[in-house]
């Protein structure tokens, strides 16, 4: 394959993307969040490998600032503390060090953003588990179909796509556009 093969491989996904991904579950998701930052309510952020460097980035661009000069919103990413993980799956075990976290920052009305290309990731899971447990929204980021988080989410942002490293492309495209929505909706 060359690049620009993969290039267009990339493109002819993000396009079929604009097609699959409702506008009113994106729609759905900026205001989950919206309401949750003027409500005073984190969102919580969390994924593995890819994934969690994405949680990082969304957390980065609205702690920080995405394009416009504001407030810090109150984002945290879930795999940003390595102490806490690492103790917490040594002690206890990896796949709950997620659902721990939500149930330390989470609280009703706050949001869960979970992100697993293939939604089977049993550490996600169980966060999203324990948020809808919690009174927390849950807003699932997945390929196709969403895996075993879907029936958990009260809104699913899938790519329709298998291929991992295709998915994390449009995942991108997907929480850029959502942190512009949200910044632009709570800016002061």
């Amino acid at each position: 394959m060359t690049i620009s093969d993969y290039l267009k491989q990339s493109a002819d996904l993000v396009r079929a993307s604009a097609a699959y991904v409702a506008p009113e579950k994106m729609e759905r998701a900026i205001s989950l969040c919206v309401a949750a930052f003027k409500g005073g309510k984190p969102l919580l952020v969390c994924g593995n490998g890819g994934s969690a460097s994405d949680a990082m980035h969304i957390a980065g661009e609205l702690v920080g600032r995405y394009l416009k000069e504001r407030r810090g919103l109150n984002c945290i990413c879930l795999s940003d503390n390595p102490v806490t993980i690492t103790a917490w799956a040594n002690d206890y075990d990896y796949a709950s060090v997620f659902a721990r976290q939500v149930e330390s920052f989470g609280s009703k009305d706050a949001v869960l953003l979970a992100i697993s290309t293939s939604g089977n990731s049993p550490n996600v899971v169980q966060a999203v588990e324990k948020a809808r447990q919690m009174g927390l929204s849950v807003i699932g980021l997945t390929g196709q179909g969403g895996g075993k988080m879907a029936p958990h989410c009260d809104v699913l942002l899938d790519v329709p796509s298998k291929s991992t490293p295709m998915i994390q492309q449009v995942h991108i495209c997907l929480y850029h556009y959502l942190c512009e929505q949200i910044e632009a909706r709570v800016a002061t």
